[in-house]
């Protein structure tokens, strides 16, 4: 997550760090479970099987735990510090379709994060707002323009950062799309021909 005045939060990949020991404890629940079917058992009766079972059903409830104590820790944090919060309102079922970012995007649980900020929101008195995200990566928020128009090359998940061709300041992609994301909820959105007019 990034703020519009810059600073981040990491995303902690608990999954991802659990995943090699999970992958063990699967396997060997899956072993547990091809032998006692060799044996004619069942699996409701085979006590090591229940065991792993019970052993791999554990490490998934302690990285749901993990995920849920570190979202509600930073909801209430971001809640409690800020009059107005604005979000994206992202799709996580369509970038699910993405194979290479799934796996990041279940883990970090975006859909519980928005949800914790919608009722902490109410709870504490403050604005909680989600936008649609349509333009607030390709945004520069200096002047306006938008990558991928008026011939300019659109920005692929690969730039991290990138200098705009019209006012050539530089930019950090999620800082940027940061103060855009604000700038939409605040309806301080401009384009180019309104800055123009302004000036």
């Amino acid at each position: 997550m990034t703020e519009s005045n810059g600073a981040m939060v990491a995303n902690p990949r608990f999954y991802r760090k659990a995943k090699k020991k999970l992958a063990h404890a699967q396997r060997v629940l899956s072993r547990r479970q091809r032998r006692a079917k060799q044996e004619g058992r069942n699996l409701r009766t085979a006590s090591n099987y229940q065991k792993q079972r019970l052993a791999v059903a554990k490490l998934h409830d302690k990285i749901r735990r993990q995920r849920a104590d570190f979202l509600q820790a930073l909801s209430t944090a971001l809640i409690k510090n800020h009059d107005l919060v604005v979000a994206e309102e992202l799709r996580s079922k369509n970038l699910l379709k993405n194979h290479a970012l799934s796996q990041a995007i279940s883990d970090v649980g975006w859909r519980s994060f928005l949800n914790m900020l919608a009722y902490k929101a109410q709870l504490y008195g403050k604005e909680f707002l989600t936008i649609d995200p349509k333009y607030t990566t390709q945004r520069c928020h200096a002047c306006g323009s938008i990558m991928g128009q008026n011939g300019y090359r659109k920005l692929t998940l690969r730039d991290r950062e990138w200098a705009c061709p019209m006012c050539h300041t530089h930019h950090i992609r999620d800082w940027n799309a940061a103060i855009n994301i604000l700038e939409k909820g605040q309806k301080l959105w401009q384009n180019p021909k309104t800055k123009e007019k302004a000036a």
